[in-house]
């Protein structure tokens, strides 16, 4: 396994309760089968950032890591924990990774919605970060799913429009008004509305008991 710099994992996840965690699938999964798929994607995404080797892996939580919906859930212990705080998701983003730069090691800003995020992947976006600025793995839906960041600038979290097909474009824009050099990996799928399910891993589907809609 190539020895790569040390990079905090910083994960941003919602607990996954019944009607608070994917919303957007509850009309096709039901309250509680979109809960049990946050959990696994969650599950999934906590533990191949463990396994990526590259340093710290810090647990971003929503409501705040004290919240008692986290406590049955058994994550490893090795998992460092915040809370996300006030704010819309750029605010919350930017102190995660104004935090985790002012510790000086470079961060991963990740979610949980993207299965194919794996390892791998997070080591590719690393070795990135040794000769790049920033590192973005886009999706298909414009958004990403990855933001690697070796120093720290506002104007990438700043009145940003978020959960629009124009997120990732406009990031890379920025970065290119600083002069920052930015290495763009491989568009992936996050797993947000019900036509998004057929990017599932095999087998993940039907572990969640796929309710239909009722009229």
């Amino acid at each position: 396994m190539q020895t790569l710099k040390p990079t905090r994992i910083i994960i941003f996840a919602k607990a996954p309760v019944a009607g608070y965690a994917k919303t957007r699938l509850i009309p096709t999964l039901g309250a509680d089968g979109a809960a049990r798929l946050a959990q696994r994607m969650l599950t999934h995404t906590v533990d191949n950032a463990l396994r990526a080797g590259l340093g710290p892996v810090e647990l971003c939580a929503a409501p705040s890591a004290a919240d008692p919906a986290w406590h049955e859930l058994n994550l490893p212990p090795k998992l460092q924990w915040s809370g996300q705080g006030e704010g819309d998701l750029g605010a919350r983003m930017a102190r995660a990774a104004s935090r985790g730069l002012d510790a000086g090691l470079p961060v991963l800003l990740i979610g949980t919605d993207c299965p194919a995020l794996d390892s791998d992947v997070l080591r590719t976006a690393a070795q990135a970060l040794t000769d790049h600025d920033a590192a973005i793995t886009p999706t298909a839906d414009g958004g990403y799913a990855l933001l690697g960041l070796n120093r720290f600038h506002a104007s990438l979290f700043d009145n940003m429009h978020w959960s629009v097909p124009t997120v990732a474009t406009e990031t890379l824009d920025r970065i290119g008004r600083i002069g920052w050099r930015v290495a763009r990996l491989p568009e992936q799928h996050d797993i947000d509305e019900a036509q998004d399910l057929e990017w599932l891993p095999s087998g993940w589907y039907g572990s969640v008991h796929r309710v239909p809609a009722t009229n």
